[in-house]
């Protein structure tokens, strides 16, 4: 039986073949709380009557959107969480170290073949390393910690075939963004992306995080890669024989295939204020923007703060515009600072900011007001995200946040 990577991955927890549509009950091998969603699941968990977490060493609390804080009841999330941690016994909790999908694959708490769930939307992001990830909500949560269980319905599958060598100035970003735009924001709603493709397998772990990232943009209840070589040295681990089988079999049923050649991809961003609507930088008006955002779990990694130096190094950004870089984690500053990534961003006029969510959640970190206009390397640009309603936000690749940065205006990376 011809199986896609999303129904081999679930098949391999409950032990038997499954099929899309099926509904099956499985174990979760790892969740991840946000200090966001702490008071919610807090308060449903102890509702619900649990005395007890199933198991407090396959549960991850990171405290990332509201440090530092900035509206005084922020303050209680953080307490909650700490206070949540200490009663039920859960050693890993994370206090301002970075986003959490960053953390969760960079500190080891997933691995090929994990079920992992967690309380924000961009949990598919650990599909980068063949994991079975997605967002659930509060009160899923709250049952999963007290019983380890979830329901399923196995998801279709959309295979994305890429070939080819992507041009210079265009990164990973440029791809999902312009997958997302043909796929539409529900083009893939309860839908398994799986990527392949000798253009996907080049690509760095940090590359393939961020389409995984963003697949949740098309509705996708997870985005999956292949583990392989690359996957096992970012984790540090070796593969075995059943993590190096996931890889979905080339002619199993899908919902749907869309093929592309690398060599067709063009630096793109998404406008506001619709993921899905994207457009060629080359063919937009050269609008002025008054600041610029590189960061977030989708473009927050060195590789990203490394792509943007490239286009600065040596150079000022407009002197009218605002440059906020928030790297995704404490290790990724550092190792930032220590190969001089940093001293370039700044030397250029960056703001240089602890690592969080930062501007991506609209918290701190730089949010705008009335009629002015980012480009942003985060994942959504929805009306008042970052700050007011009116804001007009511009998603794009670090490489091109960078050279609009430079010019003050939307601008196509050149290398």
């Amino acid at each position: 039986m011809k199986m896609t990577m999303i129904e081999k991955l679930i098949a391999a927890k409950v032990g038997h073949a499954v099929k899309p549509g099926d509904i099956v009950t499985v174990g979760a091998d790892r969740v991840m709380l946000d200090d966001i969603m702490m008071p919610f699941i807090a308060a449903k968990f102890e509702e619900m009557g649990f005395q007890e977490v199933w198991d407090p060493e396959k549960v991850v609390i990171i405290c990332d959107h509201l440090v530092p804080a900035s509206q005084v009841d922020d303050i209680r999330a953080y307490k909650l969480s700490n206070e949540f941690a200490a009663k039920y016994g859960i050693p890993n909790l994370h206090r301002s170290d970075g986003i959490c999908h960053q953390l969760m694959t960079e500190a080891g708490y997933v691995k090929p073949g994990d079920l992992v769930f967690g309380t924000d939307s961009h949990t598919t992001t650990y599909g980068c390393v063949g994991a079975f990830s997605t967002g659930i909500g509060y009160t899923e949560m709250a049952a999963v910690l007290g019983t380890g269980e979830i329901w399923l319905r196995v998801p279709e599958t959309i295979r994305i075939e890429i070939n080819g060598k992507l041009p210079a100035n265009v990164m990973s970003k440029d791809v999902i963004l312009r997958i997302i735009g043909d796929l539409t924001a529900a083009g893939a709603t309860y839908r398994a992306l799986e990527f392949t493709g000798d253009t996907v397998e080049a690509m760095s772990l940090s590359s393939r995080m961020t389409m995984a990232n963003m697949g949740i943009e098309a509705g996708a209840k997870c985005a999956l890669f292949a583990p392989d070589e690359k996957t096992a040295e970012y984790l540090g681990i070796e593969l075995t024989a059943a993590e190096r089988a996931l890889a979905g079999d080339a002619d199993a049923p899908c919902a749907r295939v869309l093929r592309y050649c690398a060599e067709d991809f063009v630096p793109v961003m998404a406008l506001p204020s619709n993921v899905d609507h994207v457009a060629a930088i080359r063919d937009l008006e050269p609008v002025a923007i008054d600041q610029v955002f590189l960061g977030s779990c989708t473009n927050g990694r060195l590789e990203d703060l490394m792509a943007a130096a490239e286009i600065l190094k040596g150079k000022h950004i407009a002197p009218f515009v605002k440059l906020i870089v928030t790297p995704a984690s404490r290790k990724i500053w550092e190792e930032a600072e220590a190969n001089g990534t940093l001293a370039i961003l700044s030397a250029a006029g960056a703001m240089i900011t602890h690592p969080s969510c930062g501007l991506c959640c609209g918290r701190t970190g730089g949010i705008l007001s009335d009629g002015e206009r980012v480009v942003a390397t985060n994942n959504r640009n929805f009306l008042g995200r970052m700050g007011s309603s009116k804001v007009e936000i511009y998603l794009a690749s670090p490489k091109s946040a960078a050279a609009s940065a430079l010019t003050g205006r939307l601008t196509e990376a050149t290398c």
